[in-house]
């Protein structure tokens, strides 16, 4: 008895395996976002590129953290098809997020959420910085949340950009 209870847990494990491994990837919202320079932007329209989509705000230390880092990946890798929409939350005040664009010179679309209706098309994301990789067939291929290893990032980013 407990040789074929051991078989059917070796087996479930396996199927759980297998379906992580071979799992589809979830299709991005087709949302579109305001910018704040006041246009609006179909997140369908950046198909045939790698997009990441960040949930931020000024007030997140984290997050203010991390903006170097985006700014470098994106100076390096948007001539390659990479592309960062920064999406400020709906609470951080329209004042504050055009002042720290302006001031740290961000180089990519800034967007604003002001009815939360992006973060919610994404799960409803309420923690900051939640960002998305999307890859060129407009799939969510990873979820980061909170501080991330910029390696894997840098990584997970390249190889997007490599696949057709």
């Amino acid at each position: 008895m407990k040789k074929i209870v051991s078989i059917v847990f070796v087996s479930c494990l396996v199927a759980i395996g297998v379906w992580f491994a071979f799992k589809p990837y979830a299709p991005a919202p087709n949302v579109t976002i305001e910018t704040l320079q006041g246009k609006s932007l179909e997140l369908a329209s950046l198909k045939n590129k790698v997009v990441l989509v960040e949930f931020w705000a000024t007030s997140c230390v984290t997050c203010i953290k991390q903006m170097p880092g985006t700014i470098e990946l994106y100076k390096e890798l948007s001539p390659k098809g990479f592309e960062v929409i920064a999406v400020a939350m709906s609470y951080d005040p329209v004042e504050f997020v055009r002042r720290f664009t302006e001031s740290r010179q961000l180089p990519f679309i800034v967007g604003l959420d002001t009815n939360g209706a992006v973060a919610k098309a994404f799960g409803d994301v309420k923690l900051t910085p939640t960002l998305f990789l999307i890859d060129k067939k407009g799939r969510i291929i990873k979820q980061y949340l909170g501080n991330y290893d910029k390696a894997d990032m840098r990584q997970s980013i390249e190889k997007a950009l490599a696949q057709s």
